[in-house]
């Protein structure tokens, strides 16, 4: 949470005189304010000889938390808002749609986790030829790896009679920006939340942000995670939070990739980034390669909208295989076995 001193520069009240007095009583942050009992507070500063100014200073925070902090609502009212203002970009490949129960949702943060060369980079790219084309929607694309690729979204894009035209439209609506570290990141998202909210106040729509890329996650926040120390971890709760604050109050989809790590002596792999990151994404989906051949496995280990989860091993019927041919490594063709019959005779 951010210092109270951060805060005195759009609200003068938040003085150093005023944060001494928060201070006496253990409170350095914000998060600190929303612990302490405020009725306690308010009566230490009665106390005090500058009593009118420490309650205005109180009654400032307080009014500055309920502006950042999201409205209660209830479920009609979410239903209402999903049906509303979060639908569904495609992915560019039916099979997958069909798996997601249409494709990558707005207001929702999707992670796309698995090993190297399984075809992440791949999903991205066909989502953001498929964003731009079909829902003649900006895509806003972060690349962490130099994987990205304006020839393979271009491969993409279907063929049509005016085929350059097209390609030239679609390129034209997706924005790639180069990150290398988290702190650069955090700055390319505040520029982008900073373009978002000007564009909400002008109220320009034309091409607005569909999608959000972030290819991948892990090569960032990997590399501050080592030791014993926390704040790596509060710099990755700080960016998932970011990420879904961003899908959500602009209603863009988000959709990030994650590598693999071994799971113990079994041999398994199971995502990066530990137990504190597997809460951060909306929904959760797991790339996995078989060795003797180039077919790919696709399972939802999370998903906000079903119980199912597709895994081969435990349900191959749910499974969706991917062929990766070699001759046409910039395609994905998509076949899903949905096996009703073999679940029927169980």
């Amino acid at each position: 949470m951010a210092p109270l001193k951060h805060l005195e520069m759009e609200n003068p009240i938040i003085d150093a005189c005023f944060r001494n007095f928060c201070a006496s009583h253990g409170i350095l942050t914000v998060e600190d304010f929303l612990l302490h009992d405020l009725y306690e507070l308010a009566a230490f500063a009665e106390r005090e000889a500058n009593a009118d100014r420490l309650k205005e200073g109180i009654t400032v925070m307080l009014s500055l938390i309920e502006v950042k902090c999201r409205p209660l609502l209830n479920g009609m009212e979410l239903l209402e808002d999903l049906h509303r203002n979060k639908h569904t970009l495609s992915s560019g490949d039916n099979g997958m749609d069909s798996l997601l129960q249409g494709g990558y949702r707005e207001g929702q943060l999707t992670e796309l986790v698995g090993p190297s060369s399984s075809g992440k980079t791949q999903f991205c790219m066909q989502a953001a030829a498929s964003v731009a084309e079909k829902q003649e929607g900006n895509v806003f694309y972060i690349d962490t790896g130099n994987s990205f690729s304006a020839r393979r979204i271009a491969q993409f894009i279907r063929g049509t009679s005016d085929a350059a035209g097209l390609r030239k439209r679609v390129l034209s609506r997706i924005s790639c920006h180069t990150v290398y570290d988290i702190y650069t990141m955090f700055d390319t998202l505040q520029g982008l939340e900073v373009a978002l909210r000007s564009q909400v106040q002008m109220n320009v729509n034309e091409y607005r942000l569909r999608l959000l890329v972030v290819d991948s996650i892990s090569s960032m926040i990997t590399p501050i995670l080592g030791g014993s120390g926390s704040q790596g971890r509060a710099l990755m709760v700080a960016l998932g939070y970011m990420l879904k604050k961003l899908a959500h109050e602009h209603n863009i989809a988000v959709l990030v990739t994650n590598h693999t790590v071994g799971a113990g002596e079994s041999g398994k792999t199971k995502p990066a980034l530990g137990e504190t990151w597997k809460s951060i994404s909306h929904v959760r989906l797991m790339l996995s390669r078989d060795n003797r051949n180039s077919n790919c496995t696709l399972s939802i280990l999370k998903h906000t909208s079903t119980v199912r989860t597709y895994t081969r091993l435990t349900n191959q019927a749910n499974a969706l295989y991917l062929q990766l041919p070699l001759a046409k490594p910039y395609t994905v063709s998509v076949c899903i076995c949905f096996l009703y019959s073999l679940l029927a005779k169980q």
